[in-house]
């Protein structure tokens, strides 16, 4: 038996004990809200007109390194942050080219800089996208555009964007021929096209500039995509970690219900990839496959697969899909009559695995393709469609 002596002293005691362990509980609480809370607070100061243009030395898509001196002999020099995946920055490519274009026989230089880390960027904010935002993928989106200007990466440390301080893409910075900036902000302010009211700055203030004359509009604010900083890398692997804790179910289906998700009466364009565990092109492109689906499935667009293995594999089927954290509708034929299956999903198709069908909302297939995908064919058929969906 223990016997306190000293009860006031026992009190204290205890008194002290609790206020430790409720100091430690908010403490833990604290950090973990901190955890789950955005990581996107750090602040990016952007260069203010009259400050001089930092130095930079970056890859290009050329395969060649670029530096502020490569520009040197140009009176005036245009320096634009844009980026592959935002769908502003896409909207203004076009109207980038025209500025080259027309300018740079006047003597303005341009240079064009991707600020974004790939690793910050979620798969869901690609999903007015066929690309991502790595060099490789700006190397690809360089040609099929025929970018008429130098396009750098700064993406592995972000050390120029840093000095910089693009708020969203596109974001532009004027230079002077002593390399002051005098004029920083939109091109113009109709992400939509150029209309007779647009209020084109970028424009108005290189004609200033090559008139000697002083920027009526020093300074605008710009619209686009934010910046996808390193800090957010947290931010992105917070998606997968959701991602993963999706559950993976999969059910049978029969001939009847095969034909109606062909006949897609849904308001959605409807990816089918007809697959099976033993064919090994199917394996290969799977992950694929999902990747697709991360980028588009947050707009009107679902993918279903179908198994075409033998039903009694069932288990095996959800454990190849719960591996590739398949969490989109699954399904297995019931049925080991594969013509019945293959007269079903498309008249048109020889049989082969794995099949993949892009179909209407009712029904009309814009795309059916025996074999492996290419997904960058695939993407931009997509976004292609999706872009479209107000046309329906």
């Amino acid at each position: 038996m223990i016997i306190f002596h000293d009860l006031p002293k026992c009190r204290k005691m205890n008194r002290i004990i609790f206020l430790k362990n409720a100091v430690s509980i908010i403490l833990i609480m604290f950090l973990s809200f901190m955890e789950s809370y955005p990581q996107e607070q750090v602040e990016h100061p952007t260069l203010a007109p009259g400050q001089i243009a930092p130095e930079f030395n970056l890859p290009g898509t050329d395969g060649k390194n670029h530096s502020l001196n490569d520009f040197k002999n140009n009176q005036v020099l245009v320096v634009i942050f844009t980026c592959d995946h935002c769908p502003t920055a896409q909207s203004y490519e076009d109207r980038i080219i025209r500025l080259v274009n027309d300018y740079s026989p006047k003597g303005v230089g341009f240079v064009a800089i991707s600020p974004n880390d790939p690793q910050a960027v979620r798969p869901d904010e690609l999903g007015y996208t066929d690309l991502g935002d790595g060099l490789e993928d700006m190397k690809i989106r360089a040609a099929y555009k025929k970018f008429n200007f130098p396009y750098l990466y700064d993406g592995e440390t972000q050390e120029t964007a840093r000095k910089y301080g693009p708020v969203a893409t596109p974001h532009v910075f004027i230079f002077d021929k002593d390399r002051k900036l005098r004029y920083v902000g939109r091109i113009d302010d109709s992400e939509e096209g150029v209309h007779p009211g647009t209020k084109q700055d970028t424009r108005n203030a290189l004609d200033e500039m090559l008139a000697g004359k002083p920027v009526s509009v020093p300074q605008t604010k710009t619209f686009g995509c934010s910046i996808k900083w390193a800090e957010k890398r947290d931010w992105a692997k917070r998606f997968y970690d959701d991602l993963y804790k999706e559950e993976v179910i999969i059910d049978t289906i029969g001939i009847k219900a095969i034909e109606k998700l062909i006949g897609n009466e849904s308001d959605k364009l409807r990816m089918i990839n007809v697959w099976a565990s033993w064919c090994g092109p199917c394996v290969a492109e799977f992950p694929e496959i999902m990747k697709i689906n991360q980028m588009y499935r947050h707009r009107a667009f679902e993918l279903v697969t179908i198994s075409a293995d033998n039903p009694a594999k069932k288990d095996n089927v959800l454990e190849f899909l719960k591996k590739n954290h398949a969490s989109n509708r699954n399904y297995l034929y019931n049925s080991k009559d594969m013509y019945a299956l293959i007269e079903a999903v498309d008249k048109n198709w020889q049989g082969g695995i794995p099949y993949t069908l892009l179909i209407k909302p009712g029904g009309e297939k814009i795309y059916a393709h025996q074999g492996t995908i290419d997904p960058l064919e695939l993407k931009r058929i997509i976004v292609g469609f999706l872009g479209r969906a107000k046309d329906w």
